[in-house]
């Protein structure tokens, strides 16, 4: 199985046990990878509910295949995704995660329903 990218959403599902959790099964889950930026908003969301810094970063790494260094390319495609995904209010974070997966030609999993409206040549799954 090729790789899919976790948006911090998605992931944040899976640890928290919320709905659409169950789209994202451990045989999935072990080959998904994250950008280092939505890892650190999936640790600072852990930490900001009452995990220790400790078991906030075990729990956002535990079920990862990898976390992927956000890199120069992925920057500059980020930046590129700001005026196409303004209008429905994409973080920073969002837009790390598409870039890896345009980067990797992977598929993409968030929970947020607003990625619904993309066309960007990547497949997206939204899990609820």
């Amino acid at each position: 199985m090729s790789k899919i990218v976790l948006d911090a959403s998605a992931i944040l599902a899976v640890i928290i046990g919320e709905p659409g959790q169950e789209k994202l099964p451990p045989q999935l889950l072990a080959d998904s990878v994250i950008s280092t930026v939505n890892l650190a908003e999936v640790q600072g969301k852990l930490e900001s509910l009452g995990w220790t810094s400790k078991e906030a970063w075990e729990d956002a790494t535990g079920l990862l295949s990898a976390a992927v260094p956000f890199d120069r390319q992925q920057a500059r495609t980020a930046g590129e995704l700001l005026l196409q995904t303004r209008a429905l209010g994409l973080s920073l974070g969002d837009r790390a995660c598409l870039a890896l997966a345009v980067a990797l030609n992977a598929p993409v999993y968030t929970a947020d329903q607003t990625w619904k409206k993309l066309k960007l040549g990547t497949r997206i799954h939204v899990i609820r």
